[in-house]
């Protein structure tokens, strides 16, 4: 008489646990990258923290009436420098920089690093590292906040 077995043989286990091994290694890092991923996420925050830092000076600018101001006082006494006539907060530590974050204007974001060199063209980069490719860049004239992603 002989007995039937089922089963899988050692080398057939053996073949398949080598194929996962290859494509855990190969495959999967390409589809995970959770540190870029976490970056570009960032990135994205604060862009969205710009335009509505810039949104609710506009709308304190317009409720004071006063169009020919260049400073406009918020609900918790911080003063922001803003453009006269259109109320956006100018590229500089007093403008956009006290929007962002009353009491250290020199640095308004956490874990950012602030150019205001150019007013119209203020970044935000990640640090570390300082990223020039992943970063936020304001412009103090326009109110306008564009995003630089391409490498996280």
């Amino acid at each position: 008489m002989k007995r039937q077995q089922s089963g899988f043989t050692l080398i057939e286990l053996v073949v398949v646990i080598v194929i996962l091994a290859a494509l855990a290694a190969i495959a999967l890092p390409r589809y995970i990258n959770l540190g870029t991923d976490a970056r570009i996420a960032s990135v994205n925050g604060v862009a969205g923290g710009l335009r509505s830092a810039v949104a609710i000076v506009q709308a304190r600018y317009i409720a004071n009436g006063n169009t020919a101001a260049t400073t406009v006082t918020m609900l918790d006494a911080t003063v922001v420098t803003v453009n006269a006539g259109t109320g956006v907060p100018v590229g500089t530590a007093a403008g956009i920089g006290s929007a962002l974050q009353a009491g250290n204007s020199a640095a308004p974001v956490d874990g950012y690093a602030t150019d205001y060199t150019t007013p119209t063209a203020v970044t935000f980069s990640i640090t570390p590292p300082n990223l020039a490719t992943c970063q936020v860049v304001y412009n103090g004239t326009t109110g306008a906040v564009t995003t630089n992603v391409s490498v996280c």
